[in-house]
C-alpha cells in the first residue's frame, strides 16, 4: 500500500500536474465551492504549515477526534470524507480569481516545499496534535487529493 505525501518529488509534480489540469469551469462532484473557492482553501490550509495562519484552539473533545482521525488515516491510508466540516478561517465562500487564486496555490506549494527541505515545519497541529514531518506530507497531500477529486483531476 503506497503512502503518498506531498514530500515525494514524485506525487508533488502528480498535484502540480492535477492543478495544472484545473479551468475556470471544472464541474464540482461534490461540495459548496467552486473550483476558485478550492483552490483558495487549499492556499490557506497549507499556510498553516507554513506558520502563516494561526487556527484557534479546540475543545478536547476535538483535538481527540483529530488526533484518532490523523492515526486512522495513517494506518489505513484512506482519504478524507466529504462534507466535513473546517475551521472558520479556512472557509471560502466568498468570489475569487481563478488565475489569482491557481498561481496563489502554486506558489505556496513552491513555498512549502521549501520550509519542507529547510527542516522548518511546525511540530505540532491545533487539530491533530504532535507532527513530524512525514505527518505533514501525508495529510497535506490526501487534503489536496481530496479537493482535486472533487474537481474531476
Amino acid at each position: 500500500m503506497v503512502k503518498k505525501s506531498l514530500h515525494n518529488p514524485l506525487y508533488f509534480e502528480e498535484i502540480i500536474t492535477r492543478i495544472s489540469m484545473l479551468s475556470e469551469n471544472s464541474p464540482k462532484k461534490w461540495g459548496k465551492m467552486n473550483v476558485t473557492q478550492m483552490l483558495k482553501h487549499c492556499d490557506l490550509v497549507l499556510q498553516i504549515a507554513l506558520k502563516k495562519i494561526d487556527l484557534s484552539p479546540v475543545n478536547a473533545l476535538f483535538g481527540t477526534i483529530g488526533r484518532i482521525t490523523k492515526i486512522e488515516m495513517q494506518i489505513f491510508n484512506n482519504g478524507i470524507p466529504r462534507n466535513m466540516p473546517t475551521f472558520q478561517k479556512l472557509i471560502v465562500n466568498f468570489e475569487c480569481n481563478f488565475d489569482e487564486a491557481k498561481e496563489g496555490l502554486l506558489k505556496t506549494l513552491d513555498n512549502y516545499q521549501l520550509t519542507c527541505q529547510n527542516d522548518m515545519l511546525p511540530d505540532f497541529h491545533i487539530l491533530f496534535g504532535k507532527m513530524k514531518e512525514k505527518d505533514w506530507g501525508f495529510l497535506e497531500y490526501k487534503h489536496l487529493d481530496h479537493h482535486l477529486k472533487q474537481f474531476n483531476v
